[in-house]
């Protein structure tokens, strides 16, 4: 037993500049390359939150600048329907009172004809009972003798 212990002993000694070289390259690892490995990381993982950060806020400024320009779209939209509106009220306006000259000028002229047309009626029926008075008298003097006063 005692051999076993000398023997580790001797074998912990002989470890002593194997540790002691292994601590020191963790340490030169630790100094020389995570040291600056993790920096570079952190600085890359910034850029990237940082580009991430603002690419996001790119996006809520588009997405303001599209409800924006939508709105400014229905606004436009609207103002023309309410022109369109406007027009249209106008137009019709407009259209109702050439409406309501063409049909005073046309009762004028509807009642200008019928007066046309009661004195030529008038004058036809003067020129009918005339025509009918000549013809009874033709007619007596055709059917009665001359005796009777007709002419013939």
């Amino acid at each position: 037993m005692q051999q076993i212990i000398q023997q580790v002993g001797a074998l912990l000694v002989g470890a002593i500049p194997t540790a002691v070289l292994f601590i020191g390259l963790v340490l030169a690892y630790q100094f020389l390359m995570q040291g600056p490995l993790t920096e570079a990381l952190k600085k890359r993982r910034a850029l990237t939150v940082g580009a991430m950060e603002e690419a996001r806020k790119a996006i809520e400024r588009a997405e303001a600048r599209t409800a924006e320009y939508a709105e400014k779209l229905r606004q436009a939209r609207a103002d023309a329907y309410k022109l369109r509106e406007q027009r249209m009220k106008q137009w019709n306006t407009e259209r109702d009172a050439t409406l309501d000259t063409a049909r005073k000028a046309t009762a004028g002229k509807v009642s200008q004809a019928k007066a046309e047309i009661e004195a030529e009626a008038a004058v036809a029926h003067q020129a009918i009972q005339a025509a009918a008075a000549d013809l009874a008298s033709q007619a007596v003097r055709a059917v009665l003798p001359t005796a009777a006063g007709g002419s013939r």
